[in-house]
């Protein structure tokens, strides 16, 4: 069935750079929105960017400015590209997908989550 696979993560200093990917598999009629969460130990998952099948994007206050969500559809994958990062945007990150695909021998359309991948920020 399907599912996204995400790339990346790591180990930066603070004002670094970092670049997450993540790509969609599997037999998919359609992805609508497609978007970036984190999760910090013992807060609340919450979201840092979206992307539409159009192309529109949104930010969370905190990452505005600082990151950017792209999205290149005949791949299936959206990338999150974070600039000068801060401490406090060390979390697992983990990619998100509307999508309409199909599941044996019907199609279904249900929320989609990548494995995470943890992002450090740290001197």
């Amino acid at each position: 069935q399907v599912q996204l696979v995400q790339s990346g993560g790591g180990l930066v200093q603070p004002g670094g750079s970092l670049s997450l990917s993540c790509a969609a598999s599997g037999i998919i009629a359609s992805i609508y929105t497609m978007g970036w969460y984190r999760q910090a130990p013992g807060k609340q998952r919450e979201l840092v960017a979206t992307i539409s099948s159009g192309g529109r994007t949104n930010y969370a206050d905190s990452v505005k400015g600082r990151f950017t969500i792209s999205r290149d559809n005949a791949r299936n994958t959206v990338l999150l590209q974070m600039n000068s990062l801060k401490p406090e945007d060390t979390a697992v990150y983990l990619c998100y997908g509307d999508i309409y695909y199909r599941t044996g021998g019907t199609y279904q359309r249900t929320p989609v989550w990548g494995q995470g991948t943890q992002v450090t920020v740290s001197s």
